[in-house]
């Protein structure tokens, strides 16, 4: 899934402005040049078109996980990730929204994606282990459209 249909989708999700991913973004100790998010909030084929790449939406995610958690200042930040999968992006969406294996599984169903708590973990476990599973497309998707529904309700 590309980055810009992520973008797109969260600002749908969230329903925030442009300026809103921004602060995200500053929340994250990472300033964007103006106009850089709205460009990639387009569609490829719109004049003014910019990919988003990984740092700009790995930044985008960890200003979201503050601004719906909060900032923790006595502890050590982690770097921000150089290199986006879709199960980063799932586990980042899973600390900011606050989910638990259950509250996933329901999103999932929401979206007509019904998952075994078993196939579910396997998104979460570390890329060498041996029952790690890597997400596609199709459940990035599906899980931003289920977390949508239950969000905008």
């Amino acid at each position: 899934m590309l980055n810009n249909d992520v973008l797109r989708s969260l600002r749908y999700l969230l329903d925030v402005s442009d300026g809103k991913l921004e602060e995200f973004c500053l929340l994250a100790d990472y300033p964007v040049e103006p106009g850089l998010l709205s460009a990639c909030l387009l569609h490829e084929e719109e004049p003014g078109y910019r990919p988003c790449n990984d740092v700009l939406l790995a930044h985008v995610l960890e200003g979201l996980v503050f601004y719906k958690r909060g900032k923790d200042d006595s502890r050590p930040r982690l770097p921000v990730e150089k290199r986006l999968s879709n199960n980063l992006i799932l586990k980042k969406l899973r600390v900011a929204f606050e989910l638990r294996d259950d509250d996933i599984q329901v999103i999932l169903q929401l979206a007509d994606l019904p998952m075994t708590k078993t196939e579910l973990s396997a998104l979460f476990r570390a890329p060498g282990h041996k029952h790690f599973r890597e997400c596609g497309d199709q459940i990035l998707r599906n899980f931003l459209r289920g977390l949508t529904l239950r969000e905008r309700g």
